[in-house]
Parts: structure tokens; C-alpha cells; sequence
């Protein structure tokens, strides 16, 4: 076969080969007009309803991408508007004016406007509402809706924190017709819309070319795999099957990423409390100094080194350091063996206790967990590891309260009220917490506020509902030429409206 070279493919290939010469051949051709990305998560989401499921994963593949919400919220916790162009606010905070987009529609044609709004926020404080953020939308007494562009929410209590709590998943505006199969087909207003489900493996998204802005989305086509195993992590992107990994359980492996310049590394800090939690509601769990003792038996910043490989710092409550009002009580229920075992005996516990420990995929659960149980041990306490997969987690721990004991992350930066939380899955309940939340979520002043916080830290630190483990610190690493990635991450999204090839 003969080929024949005209000026302008020779030039064209000259110039192919001269970026082949700056970035390697194989780099050149695969970045040349690139609009495909495969990205990778640790946990499959049950479904793609965030507003209907506790599980983060949800919000990692929809928020901002399938589902849009009133505000956006960006690396560094602030807030922008996204459906909201602009809103106002009274001195008391409890009444809020957002004035709505014009542009904006959901993937089936329908209107986004503000009935959308008005539905969308009355479904997730209603009675029979699984919204995990709750809360936030009960606070709400009244919705206006003046005009089709305009909504005005009246709170029973000021709240301070509602711009970001308008951008999470659990806010996400849905179209009303739609909004029950959202679960498995998912409609909503953003860039991408699901094109595949592939069960057990990956989530396919796909540009919708109607967006508002979609000229600007430089993504076609994105591939979300899901690999909870540490070692098959690290395996996928070191051999290119994975672009991008955020949150990646590479620790050990990370210096051959950072020496390698096919790859970036981020590191960033989170809101997120990896906690050992117990069921108060069984007993010897339901009393104080049985929990108060497994806190004391565990040595915080073994168990960050197993779990963690040391990217993470010590926490005494439900609490991050960098937080608003945050106070230091590592001091309390630290690590004491001897301590344990006193509050065993004086709790009346007959040696060995035994007890199970349910353990979800992550890498950091099972491997903290073994480490933790082996701590246990030394104080008397014979633990039962079982290891679950996330589905049954979410409907067993979770759902149904059948546990005694289980290592999980809870990444969401305003959840320190699922303390008064009737019938969360930790079995909690403190009238005293109760009063103090009450108070807490009818304060605006910043002072006063904090004040209030430190309160209630201190108070469930006391209680041990729980013992606190460590603030994880977040590892993300990329393909060198993928731009538009988070390094710090106040909540759990991908954007990917904002990635794009170098």
C-alpha cells in the first residue's frame, strides 16, 4: 500500500511529532482532542436518588452533574449560586428570597421553575421523608412562590448554615413527575445524564448537549468504575485503566505516584469524623462506662496508621479541627487500657465480653477494624469481626440497627444534629443533647453559636455515644493531564462539568 504525503499532511505530521517529542508519542495521540474520562470510586451507590439514601456515593455520581440545586458549593466551602442567580436574606435569617434561573430545564423538557422548588422542598421535610437532611427542610414553615422566578422560604429558626445546606445532594431539585424512579432513572437539570448502569461495575454518564452551558463542559462521556479493593485500586492506575481516583486508598503506594510524571497527587482535608460506632440500645453497650471503656482501649493514632497509613489527626468528638467552634477533647476517653478495664468492672461485665463488628468494604474499615478488635482483646473484650458488603451495611447497620459495633466514615460537614435524631442508627438518646440542639439551631450569632457547639461536643464526648477516631485526610491522584480537580473537599462530589484534558 503506498501512501502519499501532501504539504499540509506533512506539516501536520511534524507537528504531531514534535508534541510527541515533548509529552512521549503514545501521550500526544491520546490527549489529542481527548473528551472521554474514566473515574473511579471505592463504593457502588444503591441507587441515583440522593435525596432517598444515607449513602455518599449517591451524591458522588449526581450532584452537580445529573441533579443540580440552588447553590453550588466549591473547594473551599464557600458558596456560589448555580439554579439561584441571587438571593437576599433578612436580619434574622428566616426568611429567604432566591431568585431563580430563566435558562434552566430538566432532561425530559419539563420547565425548572419555582413550583419545581416549592415540590422539591416540601417531598424532603415531609412526615414520610428518608432525606437524611431532614431536618433542614422541616425547619422550613412556609414556601412562596410570587412568581415562577422567585421563592421565598420562611424558617421557624434562623439558619446560618442554609446556603451550603441548599448545595448538598439532599437538596437537589427534582421535576415532580419524575421524581419517583429517580432511584434508577434519573432526571434532573445538570450537564450529564445516566447512559449506562453496568450493576457491580461502573456508572456511564453522558453530556447532555442541551445544557445551558454545555458548549462549556468539555467532557463527552464518563466512565465511574467502582474498585473498593486497596491493591486493584492502586492496579488501575498505575496501568491507565482509571484517569482520575479521588480519595484513593493509595498511602503506601503513594511516593511511586508523586516520583511518576504521568500522574498528580492531591492532598486535601475534609469535614469527614471516621468513627467506631455502637449500638446504644444493646446491651452492655446501652451503658455508659461499657462505652466509655472500648474508647479507652483503643489507641487513636495506632489505629490512623493501620487505616490510614497516617494520613489523618486524632479527634475527641463528633468534630474536625478547622470547624466553627471547634475545642480539642482528645483528652477525654483517651487511650487507657487500664482505664478500660476499671470501667468493665465497675459496669458489672463478666470477661470475656463479646461482641460483633460489621465491617464495610472500604480498605480503611476492614483493616482499622482488625486492629481495633486486637485492642479489644488486651481489655477483655472478644470482638466477632464480620465483614459485609456496602448493600448490607446500608440495610443491616444502618437501616435496621442490627449490630453491635462498626467502623464507618460520615463525610457530611453539618450532621452533628443526627445527635437528636429520633431513631438513628447509633440508638442515641439525651433530652439534655435534645434541649441543647433546639438551642443551637435558633442561634445566629457566630459567638454564641460556637459557645454552644463546644457544649455539644463536650457533652457527647461524655456520653461516648460513639468512640472518635480521626479526620481523614483525602488522597486523590490523576492522570498528570486532567485539569478542574478538587484538592480539599467539604463535601463528597465530582464535578465534572469542570474537568477537562490538558
Amino acid at each position: 500500500m503506498s501512501i502519499r504525503l501532501t504539504r499540509r499532511s506533512l506539516a501536520a505530521a511534524s507537528a504531531l511529532l514534535a508534541l510527541a517529542g515533548t509529552l512521549g508519542a503514545s501521550d500526544a495521540l491520546a490527549q489529542a482532542k481527548k473528551d472521554s474520562l474514566v473515574l473511579a470510586m471505592a463504593l457502588e451507590p444503591p441507587g441515583l436518588d440522593p435525596t432517598a439514601g444515607a449513602a455518599s456515593a449517591i451524591g458522588e455520581v449526581t450532584l452537580y452533574n445529573i441533579y443540580e440545586t440552588l447553590t453550588k458549593i466549591q473547594t473551599d466551602g464557600s458558596t456560589r449560586p448555580l439554579l439561584a442567580e441571587s438571593w437576599t436574606v433578612s436580619p434574622d435569617l428566616k426568611t429567604w428570597t432566591f431568585n431563580l434561573r430563566a435558562d434552566a430545564r430538566f432532561h425530559n423538557g419539563e420547565p425548572f421553575d419555582a413550583q419545581a422548588v416549592k415540590f422539591s422542598f416540601e417531598r424532603a421535610g415531609a412526615k414520610d421523608s428518608t432525606n437524611k437532611d431532614k431536618a433542614t427542610f422541616a425547619n422550613i414553615e412556609r414556601i412562596d412562590t410570587p412568581d415562577a422566578h422567585t421563592v421565598v422560604l420562611h424558617l421557624k429558626d434562623g439558619d446560618p448554615d442554609l446556603l451550603f445546606e441548599l448545595g448538598q445532594a439532599t437538596a437537589i431539585i427534582v421535576e415532580p413527575k419524575s421524581a419517583g424512579s429517580n432511584g434508577t432513572k434519573p432526571v434532573g437539570t445538570g450537564p450529564f445524564k445516566l447512559d449506562a448502569w453496568s450493576k457491580g461495575s461502573s456508572v456511564t454518564l453522558a453530556r447532555w448537549d442541551d445544557w445551558r452551558q454545555a458548549k462549556n463542559v468539555k467532557l463527552r462521556r464518563v466512565v465511574m468504575r467502582f474498585i473498593s479493593d486497596e491493591a486493584a485500586q492502586v492496579a488501575a492506575l498505575l496501568s491507565g485503566d482509571v484517569d482520575v481516583f479521588p480519595r484513593v486508598a493509595a498511602a503506601k503506594s503513594i511516593k511511586q505516584f508523586r516520583d511518576n510524571k504521568k500522574f498528580q497527587v492531591l492532598i486535601g482535608g475534609s469535614r469527614a469524623k471516621t468513627i467506631l460506632a455502637m449500638n446504644n440500645k444493646r446491651k452492655p453497650l446501652d451503658d455508659v462506662r461499657v462505652r466509655s471503656a472500648i474508647a479507652s482501649a483503643i489507641d487513636r493514632k495506632a489505629v490512623i496508621e493501620a487505616a490510614a497509613d497516617g494520613f489523618g489527626a486524632p479527634i475527641g468528638s463528633f468534630y474536625v479541627p478547622g470547624a466553627p467552634g471547634y475545642v480539642d477533647l482528645t483528652s477525654i476517653n483517651d487511650y487507657d487500657p487500664a482505664r478500660a478495664r476499671a470501667l468493665l468492672h465497675q459496669a458489672g461485665v463478666t470477661l470475656p465480653l463479646e461482641l460483633t463488628m460489621k465491617l464495610p468494604p472500604p480498605p480503611y474499615a476492614r483493616k482499622g477494624g482488625e486492629v481495633i478488635a486486637a485492642m479489644l482483646d488486651k481489655v477483655g473484650i472478644k470482638v466477632k469481626i464480620e465483614n459485609v458488603e456496602w448493600a448490607q451495611w446500608l440495610s443491616g447497620v444502618y437501616g435496621q440497627k442490627a449490630y453491635d459495633l462498626t467502623m464507618i466514615s460520615h463525610v457530611e460537614p453539618l450532621d452533628f444534629g443526627n445527635f437528636a435524631r429520633p431513631g438513628y442508627y447509633w440508638g442515641y438518646e439525651s433530652p439534655k443533647f435534645d434541649a441543647l440542639w433546639a438551642r443551637i439551631r435558633a442561634t445566629i450569632k457566630p459567638e454564641e453559636r460556637n459557645r454552644l457547639m463546644a457544649e455539644a461536643q463536650r457533652l457527647v464526648a461524655d456520653d461516648a455515644v460513639m468512640a472518635y477516631l480521626y479526620q481523614p485526610t483525602w488522597i486523590t491522584v490523576a492522570n498528570a493531564h486532567v485539569k478542574g480537580l478538587w484538592k480539599d473537599m467539604p463535601i463528597f462530589c465530582n464535578d465534572l462539568s469542570a474537568m477537562s484534558w490538558q
